[in-house]
């Protein structure tokens, strides 16, 4: 499987999402799309950051851009953690891990000496056109929606 790089269409593919429905990338054609992983539901970072973009929702959609988080958790974890912190955007089903394999976001870890391949927090900017535009990887949650928002207009206004 080739990954995806910058400059480049992302390939189209369908995701389980919440809601009860498949996600599929060539729907969202003419929106921009800020698609973000994270490691698991409902830990204290990935809590933070989901709740950072939910609060940041209405000025992403006046820039015509989608919000889309994916994890490895199933459909019911997902429904779950969208329920608890008030989510207004999909959450997409990546149990296979092949989404996390396209991005290039899975990184082996170590927690309590064992050790496991889990998702490495990281966002990407894709444009209307499908097109790979920006590209957020190993990163801290403090702040990071800020500059996500802050390429999402840079990309508007060019």
């Amino acid at each position: 499987m080739h990954r995806v790089m910058l400059g480049t269409r992302v390939r189209d593919f369908a995701l389980p999402a919440t809601g009860g429905r498949t996600f599929r990338l060539s729907e969202c054609r003419g929106h921009n799309v800020v698609l973000y992983f994270y490691p698991r539901d409902n830990t204290p970072g990935c809590s933070q950051e989901a709740g950072d973009f939910r609060d940041q929702q209405a000025r992403f959609r006046k820039l015509d851009t989608l919000i889309l988080g994916v994890s490895r958790d199933g459909l019911a974890s997902h429904e779950r953690f969208r329920h608890k912190h008030g989510l207004k955007f999909e959450l997409l089903a990546d149990e296979d891990a092949r989404l996390c394999r396209l991005f290039g976001v899975l990184r082996q870890k170590n927690m309590y000496g064992r050790k496991f391949m889990g998702i490495e927090r990281s966002t990407f900017l894709i444009d209307s056109q499908g097109v790979l535009r920006k590209a957020w990887r190993k990163l801290r949650v403090t702040g990071h929606v800020a500059d996500v928002l802050e390429a999402v207009k840079e990309l508007a206004s060019a």
